[in-house]
């Protein structure tokens, strides 16, 4: 691949052993995240509830050279450093030819499924305090993604105005919420996010708890689960859509991350027929002008991808403009250290100045590099 810019809209963090003793308000200390050691396997527990892989959080690499090593057990023991220190984290771009990357969480993906709001809450606040910390030393390699809980949408908004003036860079949303995103009690929240400039991400693994739900099914997908993980923030794109947002907040970015490409463009067309074709489509909510929904996919949608050949083919049914590629760092199924190697496959005959784009440039625009 030619020298463009490469930077990672998706890599990760992996959480230390003592982020949240060191970092969560002392009322939520006991209820709060910590590590368990359980023989050669360590598991993390919050509020009573178990949560997070480690195994399938670290082993970066593994699937290329020996496959049947990899496992969802592990230790903090075998934690590259690069999960756990900005500096060793920037040599491995380095070594990955990326320039830089913007930091998701690890095991705090499935923190969503505790059910108690409050110690939610505070863990993300820890959390968000760690890793604002973590990218500090190099803040034009790392940006940091903090993570929110909408239950009390004041007090999310409260978060993401908090997040904004620490330097972090966007944050991320539930797959799943408690209060679906066509609410009207999400205004303000919107709202904020535009005016901050904070890019909004509904990252894979962030289903939140209900009522009724088994949340000790969540910690892993079964294989039927994995072919069809989009359903979930395709239902939140779609409910952002026909309720408006995007039409009352159309500087409003928001990011499917880590549910690879391909779904979007069918998605897209059944979204416009049934705008155009279906009595309740027909009725329903009405955009300005010619405006379908798949416009304001075009415009207000950025999807984050690892390795979807089948999706770069249909780019343009989507909008190049939307494709940030992502290395998924240092997990299991992520691209290092063949990043650059991946991409001149996928991205062979693309024409140069889309392939800038999609492997740097549109991430550079979304996030101020």
């Amino acid at each position: 691949m030619p020298d463009y810019r490469v930077i990672s809209s998706d890599s990760h963090i992996i959480e230390p052993e003592h982020l949240w003793e060191k970092h969560i308000d002392k009322e939520f200390r006991e209820r709060g995240p910590r590590l368990l050691h359980e023989g050669e396997n360590d598991q993390w527990i919050c509020d009573g509830l178990r949560f997070g892989a480690i195994g399938i959080n670290q082993q970066a690499g593994v699937r290329f050279e020996d496959p049947e090593k990899l496992t969802t057990g592990g230790s903090m023991e075998t934690v590259p450093q690069g999960g756990v220190d900005p500096h060793a984290h920037v040599k491995d771009m380095d070594l990955d030819g990326v320039e830089a990357g913007v930091l998701y969480p690890s095991q705090a993906l499935t923190l969503y499924r505790v059910p108690a709001s409050d110690v939610l809450s505070a863990s993300l606040r820890a959390y968000n305090d760690y890793l604002a910390e973590f990218c500090s030393p190099y803040p034009n390699r790392l940006k940091a993604i903090a993570m929110l809980n909408l239950d009390d949408v004041a007090d999310g908004t409260r978060e993401l105005e908090r997040a904004s003036s620490m330097g972090m860079a966007g944050a991320m949303i539930s797959v799943s919420p408690m209060i679906p995103y066509d609410h009207p009690s999400y205004e303000r929240f919107w709202a904020t996010a535009q005016d901050l400039n904070m890019p909004l991400s509904l990252h894979v693994g962030t289903i939140r708890w209900k009522p009724g739900h088994d949340v000790t099914g969540f910690a892993l997908q079964s294989g039927a689960d994995f072919p069809n993980r989009e359903y979930d923030p395709r239902q939140c794109v779609y409910s952002m859509i026909f309720a408006g947002v995007f039409e009352r907040y159309p500087k409003l970015k928001v990011g499917v991350v880590e549910f690879e490409v391909s779904w979007a463009p069918y998605f897209m067309h059944r979204m416009d027929e049934f705008y155009k074709q279906r009595a309740v489509g027909v009725h329903g909510k009405r955009f300005q002008g010619d405006t379908l929904p798949s416009d304001f996919f075009r415009i207000n949608i950025f999807i984050g991808f690892q390795e979807d050949d089948l999706g770069i083919e249909m780019r343009h049914h989507i909008g190049v403009d939307c494709l940030l590629w992502g290395s998924d760092y240092p997990h299991a199924e992520g691209t290092f250290p063949k990043s650059r190697e991946i991409l001149d496959r996928i991205l062979d005959g693309v024409p140069e100045d889309e392939k800038a784009k999609i492997v740097g440039e549109n991430t550079a625009k979304l996030y101020n590099f």
